[in-house]
């Protein structure tokens, strides 16, 4: 996607005053996303998940607002789009205190940047296994 100048001032909510920049993971506009649509069969399951690109527009709305780990939080949950929901959830749970070794965690990490091309997410992981191996609260 190409980047868009936002002001938080004027775009913010973007669903209500940028409308036309957000899409489902499908492809459709938001004005297409209707209880005529749901029940004509026209709307799927995945046309109700947010899209990457949304998260990323969000980010860039709570940078622009001086809100920088917000947006960080928005750019890791875009990358996180890619990824099957039984593998965000064993992730998560991997991710509690005396959970996962150390090396759990970096093979989660490695995975997400191989495989999902997730490095913002990979680097928070590895941030957590450096914090968790310094409070000690990894695994045995």
């Amino acid at each position: 996607m190409t980047p868009i100048e936002l002001d938080p001032q004027r775009d913010y909510p973007l669903a209500s005053n940028r409308p036309e920049l957000l899409r489902t993971p499908t492809g459709k506009r938001l004005d297409e996303i209707t209880m005529q649509a749901v029940l004509a069969g026209e709307v799927a399951a995945e046309d109700l998940r947010i899209a990457p690109d949304t998260l990323r527009l969000q980010a860039q709305i709570a940078e622009s607002a001086g809100r920088a780990q917000l947006g960080e939080n928005f750019r890791r949950a875009a990358e996180l789009t890619a990824l099957p929901d039984e593998k965000v959830l064993a992730i998560y749970n991997a991710l509690r205190p005396q959970a996962s070794t150390e090396q759990e965690l970096l093979d989660i990490a490695e995975e997400l940047e191989r495989d999902y091309s997730a490095p913002l997410c990979g680097r928070l992981v590895r941030e957590a296994a450096d914090v968790y191996e310094r409070r000690d609260i990894l695994a045995g």
